[in-house]
């Protein structure tokens, strides 16, 4: 090529090879968005319990959590589900146990298992639209219709089980 140099054909190329590189990325983004919750399982070492909430609109007991909002950590957005669901306030850093591909919500949708042991709570959750009921309950008597998944992840991490990459 006359009177173009080797170094601005190749910044023309990259140009062009990044902007496509973007466009494929949004592209990607708008047709297969990722989403992402947290869960938290608070564990009373004192009472050997485990914090569960009953939905009003999902069946079965289950532990505390929801998805991650747009600008939110998901320490944030645990701190937030365990305020909404349960009045617990985290007192100490929980603990990061397992992700999850949640396959039942989604083909993108993660979960990511908190251990929560240091925690307030300023007073029992009273039912609302959204949270039927919420107690702590002995880890050797959970209720009869407790979730298959949170059965899972109280297993793995109480008994020792291998964690499952689904949830």
């Amino acid at each position: 090529m006359t009177g173009a140099t080797d170094p601005e054909q190749a910044f023309r190329q990259a140009g062009w090879a990044g902007l496509r590189a973007r466009l494929f990325h949004l592209y990607f983004l708008l047709r297969r968005p990722m989403t992402l919750g947290v869960r938290g399982l608070v564990y009373d070492r004192a009472s050997n319990t485990v914090f569960l909430i009953r939905h009003t609109y999902v069946p079965g007991w289950q532990l505390p959590g929801g998805g991650v909002e747009i600008g939110e950590t998901l320490l944030e957005a645990l701190a937030r589900e365990l305020a909404e669901e349960g009045n617990i306030a985290l007192t100490a850093p929980p603990m990061l146990k397992s992700m999850h591909f949640n396959r039942r919500s989604s083909r993108r949708d993660h979960v990511g298992l908190y251990l929560i042991e240091a925690f307030s709570q300023a007073a029992p959750k009273l039912p609302d639209h959204e949270i039927a009921e919420a107690a702590f309950f002995p880890l050797d008597r959970l209720p009869k219709d407790t979730t298959p998944a949170t059965r899972r992840r109280i297993a793995e991490i109480f008994d020792g089980e291998q964690a499952s990459v689904y949830w």
